[in-house]
């Protein structure tokens, strides 16, 4: 075993030594069992802080061990971008010859991502804002592209559902919760809700309805994410938000989901559509369904019937949250996150109708908004903001 270099050390707590060498033991037996050599290059005390602080670092290092060196190759400095994260799960497809190999594929790179994203958190390289979006931009990129990828695979046997103009469509995601608001964290599952353009029949060599292919498209775009394999899982994937909830189609046309929301959405779901963000589809496909579904969410009068409905939810979650005795929840409890969304969102739904600048979906921009518009004080507001 190599000796703890005391650089490794350097901005550990005293209180927390004893864990950084054991991981520095077990990682270095890592290396030397699958051959790998010391890099001088590593940057060790930020290695010991970041081990110290995060026991999903330190335990994929030590299972992975080239994936320290593979990320310091390529630098912890500059943030990735939508489109860099696009081209990386583009290239990590094509490099798959089946689904298990895609979905091994998938895992690997998603884990070396948040090991990188959390090396940039702790060591302070980005600041919080930065974090999140990097983590939300790569759930964004992995759906989005493996979406794409997986109605491809289906085309080739039924072809592409094509539009009343004869074009190919794709299938529309919404980006629900803090994926929507681009808030995701390092524990986030993400939810998802699924729309299409109209209804109609594929022109392939096996003709099927656009739902069914839609369907079948879904089911393995959330296998893919979702099912836990060797190599883990790459997002725990939620689509319970949808119309109807889990007794509801897994996808609707852009007139059924209008239809529902006209008839059956309920103020839980205009809440829950504040944050609702389209990230894959045709430009034009995603201005008809955002504009066919904003009337539903935000209303042109004066809207404090919400205040109620909000009251309820609230009351819900302290009543679930004393039955399953979650004391000091920081998400669900008191002062928590869930209750600075509450104050932000309400205000928008009471509001937004008629100024359609507070129609964002990030909290911190919310409440900075309604700041501006002196519905909020400024004091409250950056006591809002410190403590989410």
């Amino acid at each position: 075993m190599r000796s703890v270099p005391a650089e490794l050390l350097s901005l550990v707590p005293c209180t927390l030594y004893s864990d950084v060498e054991n991981y520095w033991a077990d990682w270095s037996a890592s290396c030397e069992a699958e051959n790998i050599k010391p890099d001088s290059t590593l940057p060790l005390p930020q290695l010991g802080k970041v081990w110290a602080c995060s026991d999903f670092v330190a335990n994929n290092s030590i299972r992975h061990p080239d994936i320290i060196f593979t990320l310091n190759e390529q630098g912890f400095d500059s943030a990735r971008s939508l489109e860099d994260y696009q081209d990386k799960v583009r290239s990590v497809l094509n490099e798959a010859s089946d689904e298990v190999q895609l979905m091994s594929l998938l895992r690997i790179f998603r884990r070396q991502e948040m090991v990188r994203i959390a090396w940039r958190d702790l060591n302070a390289i980005a600041d919080i804002e930065t974090i999140l979006h990097e983590l939300s931009d790569l759930a964004q990129a992995v759906v989005s592209v493996t979406l794409r990828h997986l109605e491809k695979i289906q085309a080739d046997t039924f072809g592409m559902p094509l539009d009343e103009m004869g074009e190919e469509q794709s299938l529309l995601v919404f980006a629900m919760g803090k994926m929507g608001g681009r808030e995701l964290n390092f524990s986030s599952d993400i939810d998802l809700i699924f729309g299409y353009a109209n209804d109609g029949e594929t022109t392939g060599r096996r003709k099927t309805s656009h739902y069914e292919f839609y369907l079948r498209v879904i089911r393995k775009l959330i296998k893919v994410l979702d099912e836990v394999t060797a190599d883990g899982f790459v997002y725990r994937t939620d689509v319970r938000l949808r119309p109807f909830g889990e007794s509801g189609p897994m996808a609707m046309s852009f007139a059924g989901m209008e239809q529902y929301y006209q008839m059956h959405g309920r103020d839980w779901e205009r809440y829950a559509m504040i944050k609702a963000r389209l990230i894959t589809g045709r430009d034009r496909d995603r201005k008809t369904l955002q504009s066919l579904l904003t009337p539903f969410v935000y209303r042109r009068y004066l809207d404090f019937s919400m205040i109620e409905s909000i009251r309820e939810m609230k009351a819900m979650i302290v009543a679930q949250m004393k039955r399953k005795r979650m004391v000091n929840n920081i998400k669900l409890g008191p002062g928590g996150i869930r209750e600075i969304e509450f104050i932000g969102q309400t205000l928008q739904l009471i509001r937004a109708g008629r100024e359609p600048e507070l129609r964002e979906r990030g909290i911190i921009k919310v409440l900075e908004l309604l700041t501006d518009k002196n519905y909020l004080q400024r004091d409250d507001t950056k006591k809002l903001i410190d403590a989410y």
